[in-house]
């Protein structure tokens, strides 16, 4: 029992390294400005990220950017409503890999939608050494395996690392297909809870579209975002700070009460 716990354990903390990444720093930071991320922590992000899951910085944040200008359009990266909700994995990765190619050829319609981020794609996709973090996670998780005896727990420990496609097609999936419509955003973005609760409060996809800088994506009552309190504890520890604390305007606070009754 022991040792599954430990296993537990290990993949637990690795999907939350892996999500921590994506939704704190990725998304809510670099993407959007809703936080600021210490100076030294912003380098450390940019040039850690690729190693940790295997994902440009860069290139997601153009590749989100491009889904809030295209939600749910034709030229969304990844709306089902283009594809079918299993096939959006399959277009995420394809949108990710095109774009990446367009802003190391320094393409205008990529580089012009995050003229703000003054760095470039990492060195490792440049260099067509994007499977060196995926060997070194599997390195580490053989070395796990051996140290703790058992096959089991180097699984945990590479499955957790490696977990962002599922949870992006968990989001850009049944947050644009399954949930409720708080916000009439124009386009079919959805609250999902039980995709926000595996995915730091990110299967609020109608609210964050309704407020993209906003840091808190959960508005009403029974909705937990918490990532959300991950940045509550970063700020008090000094590492980032939270820009805005959007409040919903009384007109939206009208319209969640009239929808709640």
């Amino acid at each position: 029992m022991e040792y599954y716990l430990i296993c537990a354990l290990i993949f637990g903390v690795a999907y939350l390294v892996n999500a921590t990444y994506i939704s704190i720093f990725y998304h809510r930071g670099l993407t959007h400005s809703a936080i600021e991320l210490k100076p030294g922590l912003r380098k450390f992000v940019v040039a850690s990220g690729p190693w940790v899951m295997g994902i440009d910085a860069k290139t997601w944040c153009t590749m989100h950017r491009l889904h809030h200008r295209h939600s749910d359009k034709e030229s969304d990266p990844h709306s089902p409503l283009n594809s079918s909700i299993p096939r959006v994995i399959v277009e995420q990765l394809k949108s990710y890999e095109r774009i990446m190619r367009g802003l190391i050829a320094r393409k205008k319609q990529y580089t012009s939608e995050v003229p703000d981020l003054d760095f470039n794609v990492h060195w490792l996709y440049r260099n067509k050494l994007w499977w060196l973090p995926y060997a070194l996670h599997l390195a580490i998780s053989v070395g796990l395996s051996f140290a703790l005896g058992g096959w089991l727990v180097g699984l945990a420990f590479y499955s957790g690392m490696v977990t962002h496609p599922i949870q992006g097609w968990l989001v850009n999936s049944f947050g644009h297909s399954m949930g409720y419509q708080t916000f009439d955003n124009g386009d079919n973005s959805r609250n999902n809870n039980i995709v926000s609760w595996l995915v730091m409060g990110e299967g609020y996809q109608n609210n964050h579209h309704k407020h993209p800088r906003s840091p808190k994506f959960s508005y009403r009552w029974f909705e937990v975002d918490y990532g959300y309190r991950i940045c509550q504890a970063m700020q008090a520890l000094g590492m980032i700070t939270i820009e805005k604390d959007y409040l919903i305007r009384v007109v939206e606070r009208r319209e969640l009460e009239e929808r709640a009754a």
